[in-house]
């Protein structure tokens, strides 16, 4: 077993992206996800690899399309507000269909809104970063260790895809220390023959673009596109159950709000009330299947977020609304308390009985 080492989220998220490969960071500082950058900054000379700050959110995502269209390992990241200055450049990336890894570790909004931990960029991440019709793999971690494993994931797939993958993480992710294995083993290889690396007289140009002026053209990609991420869609869904098994209330939570919730079930299976938990890993795709599983032998569900309440819409259309879906939230930076989340699963079992 490799030795645990105590980081901070942010820190193992960057130093698990130099271990799968990545030497090209291009990033802007702002918080809560600064040591990131700060932790790019001290090890990429040290290796080889490249660390620029660029003169804004916007100048780094275009920095990102141009190592990743050249088939390089690359990242950014950001917080909520920097991740909205980005979206363009995802809608480009989309477009051209480039991986690389974008790391959004959330903040209260809208707006500039504060600094404190916040899951309200939801619905950003899954369904409006940016502009026309894509998807990028997102991913939740839930832990220190998760943070260092899931950038790992989070690289593969995207080289597997020719996907942008994101790590949706809240600011309590980032700065939480936990002790963390980051011996990731072997990387994989990924062979890149559409990357624009030159042509050595030897093959046509690759030209990244993703400009397509003929509409069936257009068309045609798009749908060729969605079945990739149909295939997406079978094959990387990630979640976890908790005791689920004779559960009468679902709680569905991501991230900081799944560990409260954790705690809260316990606390409520002590007390007679049969609660289990779905947590999802990637956001998206969104485990529908197991939603609607347990749609179909649970009296009810609880969405816990950080949020005025995103996730709680894909719930109800993973479960057809067949159960009621409550909402247990706090918002602006606030985290709910796991006996806020046990008041709550108190008061549906109330209503069920």
């Amino acid at each position: 077993m490799a030795e645990k080492v105590l980081m901070k989220g942010n820190e193992a998220i960057a130093e698990a992206a130099i271990q799968a490969g990545c030497r090209h960071y291009f990033g802007y500082p702002i918080t809560p996800q600064t040591e990131i950058a700060a932790y790019m900054a001290k090890r990429m000379p040290k290796i080889g690899g490249t660390f620029l700050q660029a003169e804004s959110e916007i100048a780094a995502i275009n920095m990102v399309i141009g190592a990743a269209s050249a088939g390089l390992r690359v990242m950014t990241s950001s917080s909520s507000p920097g991740i909205s200055l980005k979206c363009e450049g995802l809608s480009y990336m989309a477009g051209c269909d480039l991986p690389a890894l974008v790391v959004n570790v959330q903040r209260g909004g809208p707006g500039l809104g504060g600094i404190q931990p916040s899951q309200s960029d939801y619905f950003q991440a899954t369904r409006g970063s940016g502009h026309g019709d894509f998807r990028m793999i997102v991913l939740a971690p839930a832990s220190v260790q998760e943070m260092a494993s899931l950038t790992v994931r989070a690289f593969d797939l995207a080289d597997t895809y020719r996907m942008t993958s994101m790590i949706l993480a809240d600011g309590t992710m980032g700065q939480m220390m936990e002790p963390v294995e980051l011996n990731v083993g072997e990387v994989a290889k990924h062979e890149k023959p559409w990357a624009a690396t030159g042509t050595g007289m030897k093959r046509p140009h690759n030209i990244i673009n993703s400009l397509s002026l003929v509409a069936e053209e257009l068309e045609a990609l798009n749908f060729k596109r969605y079945e990739k991420y149909k295939t997406v869609a079978e094959n990387e869904t990630m979640y976890e159950e908790f005791m689920m098994e004779d559960a009468d209330i679902c709680v569905v939570a991501f991230g900081i709000a799944a560990r409260v919730s954790k705690n809260a079930v316990i606390a409520a299976r002590e007390q007679g009330i049969k609660v289990g938990m779905i947590r999802p890993i990637t956001l998206w795709p969104f485990p529908n299947a197991p939603i609607a599983a347990a749609a179909s032998k649970v009296k009810a569900f609880l969405s816990v977020e950080l949020s005025m309440g995103q996730m709680i819409e894909d719930v109800r259309l993973a479960s057809a609304c067949s159960r009621p879906v409550y909402l247990c939230n706090r918002a602006g930076g606030m985290i709910p308390s796991s006996e806020e989340v046990e008041a709550k699963l108190k008061e549906i079992n109330g209503g069920l009985n």
